[in-house]
This record gives C-alpha cells, sequence and structure tokens, in this order.
C-alpha cells in the first residue's frame, strides 16, 4: 500500500494482509552470523538475508516498500530509476537522495556488565551489537539520520544522529567498545537523549532491562512526552527465559562481583515469579506509554529483529493516517 502526500508517493514499510512473523528457518543462523567477525559485514549480511527472505514463500503477504525510494512519476528523471528493484518487484522507483531524509533515529544499546552473559557461543552484548548494527545499516541505505549511545552506570559512547559519508563506519566501531562498566542504568542515558535530542525522532533502547523500573518509567516517560517515538528491544539468553539450572553451583555476579551459592530446586520457583513479574511491570510501562516492546533472546535470527523494527514502523505509520484522516474529516 502506497501512501500519498503533496503530490509525492512516499515509500512506507506496510502489512497489507497479514503480519505474521515469518519463518525462523528461512533466515541466518544465529551461531553462523556471529562468527562473521567484522560488525559490518555481519549487519549487511543479516539486512541482504532478510530482503531475500521477503519473496519466499513462508512470508506470505508482508510487502514492504523502502524510504530509500518513492515511487516513479512521469517527470521524473529516468537516469535515478533503480532497475534491480524494478527487477523484482516490477515497478518503478526513484532513488532517494540525503536531503529527503525524514527519520531521525537514536539507538541506545547497553554495555553492562550483565550483558556479558551468554550460555551459546556468544554473549548478550554481541546480539545487542549486532542488532543495533542492522538496523543502523538498514537505516543507512534509506539515507535516515542514525545516531548511537552505548550506556552501563553512565555513557560510553556516543554519535549524534546523521547521515554522511563515514558516518556508519564510525558508528561501528563504536559499538565494538568491549564491555567496561558494571551495573545497567537507564537513567542516564535516557535523560542525556531527552536533553541534547531536540528535533522529534525515534529512540531504540536495546537492553535487557536488567534493572529497577522505576526510573525506567520516568525517563521513557518524559521521552514520550518531548513527542519522540520510542521501541524497546529486549535481549535476553534463553536460559534466562526458561530457568535452566539443574545442579547446584557457585555463581559470581556480574555486575555486583558477589560470589553466590544457588540450588534449583530451592531458587527456581522464586526465579520465574520475579522474572514473570519483572516481565509483567515493563510490558505494562510500555503500553501505558505507547510504547512499541520486542522481546528476543540471543537464539532468535536478526532478520526477525529487522522484522520487528518494521513491523512496528508500520503500525505505528497506520495509526498516524488514521488520526489525520479522522481530523480531517471533523466530528461526526
Amino acid at each position: 500500500m502506497m501512501s500519498t502526500a503533496a503530490g509525492d508517493t512516499r515509500a512506507t514499510t506496510t502489512a497489507d494482509r497479514t503480519t505474521e512473523t515469518p519463518d525462523a528457518a528461512a533466515f541466518i543462523d544465529p551461531v553462523a552470523l556471529m562468527r562473521i567477525k567484522d560488525l559490518q559485514l555481519r549487519a549487511k549480511v543479516v539486512v541482504e538475508g532478510f530482503y531475500s527472505g521477503l519473496h519466499r514463500s513462508p512470508w506470505h503477504g508482508f510487502s514492504v516498500e523502502f524510504s530509500e525510494y518513492r515511487q516513479y512519476t512521469p517527470g521524473d528523471d529516468p537516469r535515478y530509476l533503480d532497475w534491480r528493484l524494478y527487477a523484482r518487484t516490477d515497478r518503478y522507483f526513484i532513488k532517494r537522495f540525503e536531503d529527503e531524509t525524514n527519520l531521525r533515529c537514536y539507538l541506545l544499546v547497553d554495555m553492562s556488565r550483565s550483558m556479558g552473559f551468554g550460555s551459546m557461543e556468544y554473549d548478550k552484548a554481541e546480539y545487542a551489537r549486532t542488532t543495533a548494527a542492522t538496523l543502523a545499516y538498514f537505516l543507512s541505505k534509506q539515507h535516515d539520520a542514525v545516531g548511537l549511545v552505548t550506556f552501563d552506570e553512565g555513557i560510553g559512547e556516543y554519535l549524534p544522529a546523521r547521515y554522511r559519508p563515514g558516518h556508519l563506519h564510525r558508528l561501528m566501531l563504536c559499538l565494538e567498545q568491549p564491555l567496561s562498566g558494571k551495573s545497567t542504568d537507564l537513567t542516564i542515558p535516557l535523560e542525556q537523549i531527552a536533553n541534547t535530542v531536540t528535533k522529534r525522532g525515534l529512540i531504540v533502547v536495546i537492553s535487557d532491562l536488567l534493572a529497577p523500573v522505576d526510573a525506567l518509567q520516568t525517563h521513557l516517560a518524559y521521552l514520550r512526552l518531548r513527542g519522540h517515538e520510542v521501541m524497546v528491544m529486549r535481549v535476553l539468553d534463553p536460559s534466562e527465559t526458561e530457568f535452566a539450572l539443574r545442579e547446584a553451583a557457585m555463581f559470581h555476579d556480574l555486575e555486583s562481583g558477589r560470589e553466590m551459592y544457588i540450588d534449583p530446586e530451592a531458587a527456581r520457583d522464586q526465579y520465574e515469579r520475579k522474572f514473570r513479574e519483572h516481565s509483567a511491570a515493563i510490558k505494562q510501562i510500555c503500553g501505558n506509554l505507547g510504547i512499541d516492546l520486542c522481546s528476543m533472546t540471543t537464539d532468535r535470527p536478526l532478520e526477525l529483529a529487522l522484522f520487528d523494527f518494521l513491523n512496528a514502523r508500520s503500525r505505528r505509520g497506520r495509526q498516524i493516517s488514521r488520526r489525520g484522516a479522522a481530523r480531517l474529516r471533523g466530528p461526526a
């Protein structure tokens, strides 16, 4: 479905008939993906795999038109037609240019010690880095401005949202910095974004959210009041969502540094109860504030994270369109 505004048909992501998640088997095994050392190459592989997956049979009815393009209209310079896109879609599109950018996105990536946990060949931090790199690569391909904030108990790396040559490479280098902090403190990065980003945009928080929820609610609400769209992508290890411990053992707390003895028989019920309560609180906060929440485990293909991102953008766009149409119609 194409939307038209002021005579210009802008490309948007739409789910015309279904928004069901595509079959994960059609995508790249995350374990194999993480063996690619270069982060930007890894992101490129995910995005290109996603493009390819759109045209496979398991994903019917989800048509993605990219805001990197606008539909061709008579009088446009045919030199800027994208013939490869025409070969795939049988439709004519003109490539957009930098001054047509309409999205400003900041990626807030948790680099605290808890993100260093992993029961697979890689940890949550590596998965979060790859998620952020994939979104940055995808948005940069669309000529959208992307910024980055990495954080633990303080701000690590900060890059303003830009679209210019070399910016994506610098963003990837920032993402590759090792974990250095201890605890997760979402207060500082959310405050910094709220105070420094004056133009409305999209804020994507990528974190395990293993932190008190009170401060999260306060600062997410402030971002929403400032007019920003907000999306939360919660990254967890599979062993965190399903209590997998079978034998009693000593454990080292990554954030506090404490050693603790855990008996799975005694701890299982309490852990599962507290995990459910914490997750329910996060879900309620996001629901009340109109924030898109995506929870994903590190064994999930990264293409599905991109799917969730675009699906959320699609829903948001349809909501805005409906509100705009209602205002034009006026009171019944």
